[in-house]
């Protein structure tokens, strides 16, 4: 390669500071502004020279000298300018010109010198572009043209002729062949520039493709992929030659291709960048199957509203910030939920302590007054009776809300032990017979004599028992009967409280056994109660690795179904029990 000194090449670069980002560019102005700058220097030079020789001293000849300097001028135009296609056609013009003006005097067409127009379309050649070389080739044939008509109408006759053949148009020729050969070195320098940029730019894209995780590709204006980058096998688990054409578009998923298709069409026509999220399936190394992922896409124009107009476009994973994103919003929604609960426990509560507190206060204010001794026994009796009742209520409701504190917070621990079952169900049962026959209900019990003990807490199995059929009592109508069963099948106790109440509607069933929900949830309801006796009755369920069953139809009855291991082996872990207690995302939202 021709090295240019150094001196000389900050001197042509100084001229062009602006074209520093395009290197091509600059080594074609270089190479223009120095050939012209030289050309013109040789004018110079070999002015005195000629006429030291005694060359002849005519017009013609002097203007001959004078042509010889107009590459200088045509230098200082492109060093303002810095337009290079112009700068070209004038240098074709004026060297035509010269070829054409030292031709006539030197026999014309016939003159050795017409070989120099060789050079004016190779030079022009160096500006790389197809249409300033056609331009110099018109300048070429338009002087070739006119020098035929000049000859034809006779308007050379009286132009002196210079003596050229023979060993001086030899030299001419040769002359000419050589700055052809400088013109061709010339033309592989500024080639050779190009190469160097444009090998070094592909090794620099080469390295970010080959080592970022993101997928780079490229899209033709109709969104077919003309490139993919070796990202495709990482992404996607496909070779980056599947995704050619229409091959990327076959993996996005069907509901989001017109987005996908949008996003690439919208930067290619509006000539802006774009951002898509969408579904696109992928077989990921080790993988067995294939599956969607979702990923975002960015796309950038190039070159838009030329031939070569298109979409470069980095695509990345992010099922994960999605998987985040559900995350949080799942989170948000149950923080929602838990807040709907708090009030309306509140709500609750306040209703199921202010009823019994107003009856024990104004009760015992009777029980206290002067007027007590007016009283007849029966009265006093019952008073005492209703305060009581009221106190257990206050009990109860206390202790539910203890329990379920306890289990929410990890904090409640239970102490397996052998159980017999049948005592353990018939003395529920009795317990609870008295509040039963005061609302006409029937309590019915059907357990097997010989059942083997149960191994679990007996605390937490007589909570549950009294929960369960204390609310099949509430629930059931005048006339009802409340039928509790224990059943062993394998290593698992089943324990059934059925009623032939007024029943659960189907959409409450699923969140039947969440804090603070009842079915019946206005401040009006005709049932008392908090809503936690059954999540307490999940909650020791679940601290046993038991669980708790619900069937149930409106208007025919409800059958809830606990089912407990029979040797205590299946403690749940308290973390597990606690999220027991969430609603589910989509009861949350029809809540």
């Amino acid at each position: 390669m021709i090295r240019i000194p150094a001196a000389l090449k900050r001197f042509l670069d100084g001229q062009f500071e602006e074209l520093a980002a395009d290197p091509v560019a600059l080594a074609r102005h270089r190479d223009f502004l120095g050939a012209r700058l030289a050309a013109g220097l040789v004018g110079l030079a070999a002015f005195p020279l000629w006429l030291a020789l005694g060359a002849p001293g005519s017009v013609f000849a002097a203007l001959t000298f004078v042509w010889l300097l107009a590459p200088l001028p045509i230098a200082a135009f492109l060093a303002r300018s810095h337009r290079l296609d112009a700068a070209h056609l004038l240098a074709a013009i004026a060297m035509t010109g010269l070829v054409l003006w030292v031709a006539m005097m030197t026999g014309g067409l016939t003159s050795p010198m017409l070989v120099w127009l060789a050079v004016v379309p190779a030079e022009a050649a160096l500006a790389g572009k197809l249409r300033t070389v056609a331009r110099a080739g018109g300048v070429v044939v338009a002087g070739l043209a006119a020098l035929s008509f000049a000859e034809v109408a006779g308007l050379t006759a009286g132009v002196p002729q210079w003596d050229w053949y023979g060993p001086v148009g030899t030299l001419v020729a040769v002359a000419a062949l050589v700055y052809l050969a400088v013109v061709g070195l010339r033309l592989v320098v500024v080639q050779r520039v190009g190469e160097h940029i444009v090998g070094a730019g592909e090794q620099r894209y080469r390295l970010v493709t080959e080592h970022t995780a993101d997928l780079v590709t490229r899209h033709h204006t109709g969104g077919e992929v003309e490139f993919a980058s070796p990202a495709a096998r990482s992404l996607l688990g496909a070779r980056p030659a599947d995704l050619h054409g229409d091959g990327l578009f076959k993996l996005v998923h069907v509901a989001d291709r017109p987005a996908y298709l949008t996003a690439v069409t919208t930067a290619v026509h509006d000539g802006r960048t774009t951002e898509v999220e969408y579904r696109v399936r992928s077989r990921r190394a080790g993988d067995g199957e294939d599956a969607f992922i979702w990923v975002e896409t960015r796309c950038w124009p190039v070159a838009a509203g030329e031939a070569d107009a298109g979409v470069v476009a980095v695509t990345r994973d992010i099922s994960d910030r999605r998987a985040n994103e559900a995350a949080l919003a799942e989170a948000r929604e149950a923080a929602e939920a838990a807040n709907a609960a708090k009030t309306r426990f509140l709500a609750h509560i306040s209703h199921e302590l202010r009823t019994p507190l107003n009856a024990i206060l104004g009760f015992s204010e009777i029980l206290g007054g002067e007027g007590v001794v007016t009283l007849d026994p029966a009265r006093r009796a019952d008073y005492v009776r209703l305060i009581r009742k009221s106190s257990q209520h206050l009990l109860q409701v206390v202790n539910d809300l203890l329990d379920m504190s306890k289990i929410e917070a990890g904090k409640l621990a239970i102490s397996p032990e052998p159980v017999a079952v049948k005592p353990l169900v018939e003395g529920c049962a009795e317990l609870l017979a008295q509040q039963a026959a005061e609302r006409g209900v029937t309590i019915r019990t059907e357990i097997a004599a010989d059942l083997p003990d149960l191994v679990a807490d007996p605390r937490a199995c007589r909570q549950i028992l009294l929960n369960l059929i204390a609310n099949a009592v509430k629930f059931s109508n005048a006339g009802g009967e409340v039928a509790v069963s224990a059943h062993r099948f394998g290593g698992t106790y089943l324990f059934r409280v059925a009623d032939r109440g007024i029943g659960i509607a189907e959409g409450d069933l699923a969140r039947l056994g969440t804090p603070f929900f009842q079915a019946d949830s206005a401040y009006n309801r005709q049932y008392q109660g908090t809503g936690l006796g059954l999540s307490v009755v999940k909650g020791l369920a679940a601290l046993h690795g038991g669980d708790v069953s619900i069937e149930s139809k409106l208007g025919t009855g409800t059958v809830v179904t606990v089912k407990l291991p029979s040797d205590g082996a299946g403690k749940a872990d308290m973390t597990t029990v606690r999220s027991g207690f969430a609603m589910p995302v989509e009861e949350r939202k029809s809540a």
